[in-house]
C-alpha cells in the first residue's frame, strides 16, 4: 500500500521548482530530439540525442526524491535522498554542457534550464539544512 502524501509537501519551494525543471527538461527534450532526429551524412544519428532524455530521466527523479526526504522519519536516510538529489542536479549540470556542444539551435533553452537548476540548487542547500 502506499503511503499517503500530506498536500503540504506539493507546496514546498523545492518541490515547486523540481516540477518546473521537469516540465522545462521534457520541452527542451521535445526539441533537441526534433533538431537531432536526422540522420548524418554516413548514416549515423547523433549521439547527443540520448542526453537530451537523460535530462528528462534526472529530472523526472528530482520530485519523488524529495518526497521521500520529506517523509523519511531518520535523519540518516533522510541525507541518502539529499545525496540521492544532489548527484541528480550534478547529472543534469553534466549533460547540459554536452547538449551545449550538439550542433542545436536549442542551446538558449539548454541556459535557461542551467538558470533553473542554479536556482534549484539554492533552494536544495536551504532546504537540507533542515535536515
Amino acid at each position: 500500500m502506499l503511503p499517503t502524501i500530506p498536500s503540504h509537501l506539493y507546496e514546498l519551494p523545492i518541490y515547486k521548482k523540481a516540477i518546473e525543471i521537469i516540465t522545462l527538461s521534457q520541452n527542451l527534450s521535445q526539441y533537441f530530439s526534433d533538431d537531432l532526429s536526422e540522420l548524418k551524412p554516413d548514416g549515423s544519428e547523433d549521439e547527443n540525442i540520448y542526453f537530451s532524455g537523460d535530462i528528462v530521466q534526472q529530472s523526472v527523479s528530482l520530485a519523488p526524491e524529495i518526497l521521500k526526504a520529506e517523509l523519511e522519519h531518520y535523519t540518516d536516510k533522510k541525507y541518502k535522498h539529499v545525496l540521492s538529489i544532489k548527484r541528480l542536479t550534478y547529472l543534469l549540470y553534466k549533460n547540459c554542457s554536452r547538449l551545449e556542444r550538439a550542433n542545436s539551435n536549442g542551446k538558449d533553452y539548454i541556459r535557461i534550464l542551467r538558470k533553473e537548476l542554479k536556482a534549484f540548487r539554492k533552494l536544495q542547500h536551504s532546504w537540507a539544512l533542515r535536515f
